[in-house]
């Protein structure tokens, strides 16, 4: 999955309601609805389980009280899913907040990370 690059500055967790929130493995869950066209082979992608997939699927459209991924039922060739306009939207501006704590952080992730490596040396 394209997402952002694995920077190991953390992990975004956005909290709008008691309900509606995304974190990276939802994200990742859209972009993956997104990419195959299917519920079932994103959750593969992610090593999650039809049923769990479906569940956080379910979560994030009663959530935002709206649908963010819409699925039609039926055989390979006409069942699958993908994001709506909505899901579109939040998955870009939860992926562009990403970004921007990365950056916004990574100075300061750079010093712990020197500290880290001084202590290390002087054992």
């Amino acid at each position: 999955m394209a997402g952002v690059p694995e920077t190991g500055l953390g992990h975004l967790r956005v909290t709008l309601t008691e309900t509606a929130y995304i974190g990276p493995g939802r994200a990742d869950l859209l972009e993956g609805i997104a990419e195959t066209g299917s519920i079932s082979a994103a959750g593969k992608r992610m090593g999650m389980s039809y049923k769990r997939a479906w569940s956080l699927v379910q979560a994030l459209n009663e959530g935002f009280g709206a649908p963010l991924v819409e699925a039609s039922r039926g055989g390979a060739a006409q069942g699958g899913a993908h994001l709506t306009d909505l899901g579109t939207e939040v998955l870009t501006r939860y992926r562009a907040m990403q970004a921007r704590t990365a950056e916004a952080i990574a100075g300061d992730v750079a010093v712990l990370r020197a500290l880290i490596a001084d202590m290390s040396g002087k054992k």
